[in-house]
């Protein structure tokens, strides 16, 4: 410090010498200082940097492994996952990774590549060397890549010892490792030379190592070589004339006399020259196919159609080793082309057929395009062609059943392709051609998986019911249970018992095996039920065809005695059906509301159209009121009869002759409506009986309405039900959703007048649904009921009505009004003047009073 200060008050600078230049070695060192303090810095934000990417990376590592845990079929996570591990340089869990991924699915020809490069640069020593082959090995496997064939063939021959030093050991094992890759890559057209040289390469420095003394060794490694380019120079490929150069140039350094920068055919033998000129033909046919398949920048479909016009090019000219390389270099562009594999199996298939090698192929496929149920079902039927053990068998169909396809109808075809499998093998068993520990009792397990599996998404489906039937008829024949198989039928019919094909299928096993009664007992179980379409007369006459076939007399008249009532319900019905249809689309027609009151309006009009006499005439029969509010909703229509009640239409609504007493005996039945209940989703076959066993803790029933079908008679699953007050009606009410006879029925109290719905106006008619009409005998007697109605506090209906109806129009006799017996006097009324009319004292008749309306 001292000195420095000293330096700095010198009045002379310091003088410039050779080792300092610029005379000024303390602003030199301040410099050092700073220049190492910036390096320090520098390192400091760079370690920094470091940390923050090591944290980063670790972070995104853990992602995908935790993305992979939880889907383990992601194949671009598990190319991210190995790239970042790569990256992380850890050795352990990179390695596991990428036999993690290898297991599921195939790796690309670069995957491979690098894994290889990273093994070799981390393993030494001989112990590796297997290790590294096996590897090199999966990767040709995979997909054809001449780049990684090279790789291979290179490193066999600089890590192998014995091929290395050309020991007779290694040197077929080399050899027999080129043969090799020329089977699976010589013939690609393009890149296939690449092997062709390495071979020749090896040879040649086989031919340099032979003594110069053992000329007989030398000539034979001459000629191998030599037979090497024959055999290049007959396969059409990209560099033929180069290989032709090449070769020239060296049967010139043999001795032979020969123009070696010519590409002619001079000097060659003809049979050398007629196989060039054969390839090269080959190779101009095919050279404008190659530019398209090598057109990288093409839209991926439209390199694939090129592909697959190269492939008919090739197919047509009918050579399988150079077809099946071609689709070996698509396969390879395009892995997970499903209209590919299917296509490269079918041919397969049709050459080969019981070969490992198709075998090889169906297992790649499925390893590339898992999704495709088709592949699976051929590669299990290539299985059973090479005769494949039950073990492999069973491991590939277990494989295939936890894929994803597109329908249920590929796993069906899994399902069947198996049991078609298993049944061939069990037939030749039993017939003795062969020997195995399979048991019947596979085939039956295997069909309760597809069943159980199957049977939510394809229920009521023809695939179904076919297996089903398969099913059936495998327990009878081949399992030799005919109970069994009644059993798979029985199944079925809980799973899809509406189908009528199902029934169709059962009574028609039985009638093949000569199980009549069995049969007809079907017959039985099934004519009343209600097919789709056509479906319920079907089986009603099959089951007359079929007693005619096979039944005695009484069985065809009891068929008969049976199915005809069905049938004439079923023809009801489909009339009542056309009916409703017919009333629908008039219905639509006059949705209008200014339609209808048109159509109102025009009918009122045509009423007074009508003659005194045409509407003297009507008054006997039965009229149709409709009312209408102050708004112009119309009201539900009356019907005034002056017919006695049909009995045995209030026997049908009532169901007992107790309850129908007073309609029996011409009065009209009055119920009290406060203590009613509505009982509804009943069973079909409850009687009035059952519905009084299940209000027997109630108590109180007075009377029972079950509601029939006006067409068949039978009931609708509605009721109701009258209780003597209030409190039994509340308990009845509890009750709802308890089951009577197997099915929950709802019940509430009744309100067929809307007393609870604020919209509808008081005094609106009976129940609607209900069969039973309340009728009156004639209007004197509708007349007395209702003053003695009165009496007991039910009003009659007219009395309900009279006071909320807006007469229409001039024909208003008809129409429900308070009309009081003939003679009565009301004596609250003053007496009328004696001015007044004497024709007004007198009582009128009812013939008066139709001339006094019709006046008017």
């Amino acid at each position: 410090m001292a000195e420095t200060e000293t330096l700095e008050s010198s009045p002379h600078p310091p003088q410039l010498s050779d080792d300092n230049p610029t005379g000024n070695e303390d602003q030199d060192m301040l410099d050092a200082d700073k220049s190492a303090k910036d390096s320090d810095s520098d390192s400091q934000s760079d370690s920094d940097s470091d940390s923050e990417d090591d944290a980063h990376q670790n972070t995104q590592i853990q992602a995908l492994k935790t993305e992979l845990l939880n889907n383990p079929s992601n194949y671009d996570t598990h190319v991210q996952y190995i790239k970042a591990l790569r990256k992380q340089g850890d050795i352990q869990k990179l390695r596991q990774a990428r036999e993690a991924m290898s297991a599921i699915f195939p790796l690309s020809s670069e995957m491979w590549q690098e894994w290889t490069k990273d093994e070799i640069s981390l393993s030494s020593g001989l112990d590796a060397l297997p290790t590294i082959e096996k590897l090199f090995d999966c990767g040709v496997s995979d997909y054809l890549s001449v780049a990684l064939w090279c790789d291979y063939l290179s490193f066999v021959q600089e890590h192998d010892q014995s091929v290395r030093t050309l020991s007779a050991a290694g040197i077929s094992k080399a050899r027999n490792l080129f043969e090799r890759a020329l089977v699976a890559a010589g013939l690609h057209v393009a890149e296939g030379s690449r092997i062709w040289e390495l071979y020749r390469e090896f040879e040649q420095a086989i031919f340099l190592t032979i003594d110069e003394t053992d000329a007989d060794s030398r000539e034979k490694q001459v000629q191998r070589i030599r037979n090497l380019f024959h055999r290049q120079l007959s396969v059409p490929l990209a560099d033929l004339c180069s290989t032709l150069l090449t070769y020239k140039a060296w049967e010139a350094e043999q001795g032979a006399n020969i123009d070696v920068d010519s590409s002619n055919l001079d000097g060659l033998s003809p049979q050398v020259a007629s196989s060039y000129q054969k390839s090269l033909d080959m190779m101009n046919a095919r050279t404008h196919l190659e530019n398209q398949i090598s057109h990288k920048v093409a839209p991926e479909s439209e390199r694939l159609q090129h592909f697959m016009d190269y492939l008919k090019f090739e197919q047509s000219l009918g050579d399988p080793a150079r077809i099946q390389i071609l689709y070996e270099r698509a396969i390879a562009e395009f892995p997970i082309s499903s209209e590919l594999w299917l296509d490269y199996t079918h041919y397969m298939d049709k050459t080969l057929k019981t070969s490992s090698l198709v075998r090889d192929i169906y297992k790649r496929a499925s390893r590339n395009c898992p999704w495709v149920g088709e592949l699976w079902v051929r590669y299990l039927l290539s299985l059973e062609r090479g005769r494949a053990s039950e073990d492999e068998l069973s491991a590939v169909f277990e494989k295939s059943l936890q894929c994803t396809f597109s329908s249920f109808e590929e796993y069906l075809d899994i399902f069947l392709t198996r049991v078609d499998g298993l049944r061939r093998r069990l037939s030749l068993l039993t017939s003795g051609a062969e020997s195995s520990n399979l048991d019947y009792i596979i085939i039956r397990e295997t069909f309760q998986r597809a069943s159980d599996y199957l049977s939510p998404h394809l229920k009521n489906t023809e695939s179904f019911l076919r297996m089903y039937r398969y099913w059936a008829r495998l327990e009878s024949t081949l399992g030799k249970d005919l109970v069994a198989a009644r059993g798979v039928w029985e199944r079925l019919l809980k799973i899809s018992g509406s189908v009528l094909e199902v029934w169709q299928g059962y009574i028609a096993m039985e009638s093949e095996m000569g199980n009549i009664n069995e049969a007809r007992s079907l017959f039985k179980r099934c004519y009343s039920k209600r097919f789709p379409g056509t479906g319920s007369e079907d089986i009603c006459n099959s089951w007359i065809r079929f007693e005619r076939e096979y039944g005695a007399l009484d069985n065809f008249d009891l068929a008969v005695k049976k199915v005809t009532p069905r049938l004439e319900e079923l023809q009801l019905f489909k009339l009542q059906e056309a009916k409703n249809v017919s009333v629908s689309a008039d219905d639509g027609d006059n949705s209008s509301r200014k339609n209808v009151r048109e159509k109102r309006k025009l009918v009122s009009n045509l009423i007074e159209e009508q003659s005194p006499a045409k509407r003297h005439k009507d008054k006997a029969k039965n009229v149709k009121i409709i009312s209408e509010d102050g708004e112009g909703h119309a009201k539900e229509p009356v019907k005034v009869n002056n017919k006695k009640p049909d009995v045995a239409a209030s026997k049908s609504v009532s169901g007992s002759k107790k309850e129908n007493k007073d309609v029996a005996s011409g009065k009209p039945q009055q119920y009290n409506d406060q203590c009613t209940a509505f009982v509804s989703n009943l069973n079909l076959k409850a009687t009035h009986d059952d519905i009084r066993r299940f209000f027997s803790d109630v108590g109180g029933v007075v009377a029972i309405r079950i509601l029939t079908d006006k067409f068949t008679g039978k009931s609708r699953g509605l009721a109701y039900v009258d209780f003597s007050d209030d409190k039994q009606l509340a308990a009845a009410v509890a009750k709802n959703k308890q089951t009577l006879l197997g099915k929950r029925v709802s019940i509430a109290k009744s309100d067929p007048k809307g007393r609870n719905k604020g919209n509808a106006a008081p005094g609106t008619s009976l129940r609607q649904g209900d069969n039973a009409d309340q009728t009156t005998e004639s209007s004197k007697s509708d007349a007395k009921n209702s003053a003695e109605g009165s009496e007991d506090g039910f009003q009659p209906f007219s009395h309900h009505r009279a006071s909320n109806i807006q007469l229409k129009g001039k024909n208003t006799f008809a129409m429900p009004r308070a009309v009081r017996p003939l003679g009565w006097v009301d004596r609250d009324k003053p007496k009328p003047k004696e001015s007044d009319s004497v024709e007004d004292e007198n009582p009128k008749s009812n013939d008066e009073f139709r001339k006094m309306f019709i006046k008017s």
